[in-house]
């Protein structure tokens, strides 16, 4: 059996109706419906950590509200060369303010390019990738490559890839994502385990996201029993996401607090 899992939530819900994503006009709210929910943690978005006031306020409302920072997702366009220096740079500032608040992970997505990544793409994401990953090995963050459905899509392709280029690499898998990609979840768990560190927890149905974790057909039991067979011992985060035409039947906080709830009741954690 695993030992006991931090479960933290992920603020994509509130940043997806928010302008250009930024949680920052609204990070009270944020903090007090996660801890609300009964989360034990926070991941953040790299978006409002780019903002040098971000740490203090963060900081403030970490302790306010009892919610500890487990770390933040980033994501760049690290295939292109042209960007490499600004997502370089975005990177170091967002590890820096993870160091000051505790946070101790740093969920890396690569970024979508127009069509399928080329060698010579590959391998300049590669190279950004080990640099990154040297930042978070300075200040004690480890770096964890996050998925949406291109990373996986056609036969995993491109995270196969990747690790041929970088071997070091752990993976902080988002389960449905793997769904919607046509993978099974508690196949790649058993396939890859020994380099998940991570977990993004979602649920959905016939394609769907749903409102709740919950609500849906993901089967968290025998994802908790794959998991136990690989020895995983990370941490996990939900992270809720609603269609663009989805619209609320409850308070957000509420559905929070019935993810965390059944995240307990069918995974143990």
């Amino acid at each position: 059996m695993s030992e006991q899992i931090t479960v933290g939530a992920h603020p994509w819900v509130f940043a997806s109706r928010q302008e250009k994503y930024d949680i920052f006009p609204i990070m009270e709210q944020v903090f007090s419906d996660i801890a609300y929910a009964g989360f034990e943690g926070i991941e953040l978005m790299h978006i409002p950590l780019l903002r040098p006031e971000a740490a203090k306020l963060v900081r403030r409302l970490s302790e306010r509200h009892g919610l500890p920072v487990i770390g933040s997702s980033f994501g760049g366009a690290m295939w292109d060369r042209s960007r490499e220096m600004e997502v370089l740079g975005q990177a170091a500032t967002v590890v820096e303010a993870l160091e000051e608040l505790g946070g101790r992970t740093l969920g890396v997505s690569t970024g979508a390019a127009p069509g399928k990544k080329t060698a010579e793409q590959l391998d300049q994401q590669a190279g950004v990738l080990r640099d990154i990953a040297a930042v978070c090995r300075a200040s004690g963050v480890v770096m964890n490559l996050h998925n949406h459905t291109y990373e996986v899509e056609d036969g995993e392709y491109e995270l196969s890839e990747t690790l041929k280029r970088f071997p070091q690499a752990e993976l902080g898998p988002d389960l449905d994502w793997l769904t919607r990609a046509g993978i099974d979840p508690i196949d790649f768990i058993r396939r890859r385990g020994e380099r998940i560190v991570f977990l993004h927890l979602r649920d959905n149905k016939d394609g769907r996201w749903v409102e709740s974790v919950g609500e849906g057909t993901m089967d968290f039991g025998a994802i908790r029993r794959a998991l136990d067979e690989v020895g995983f011992a990370g941490q996990a985060v939900v992270e809720l996401a609603w269609e663009a035409d989805f619209e609320p039947t409850r308070p957000l906080r509420e559905t929070l607090r019935m993810s965390r709830e059944h995240i307990r009741a069918t995974m143990g954690w």
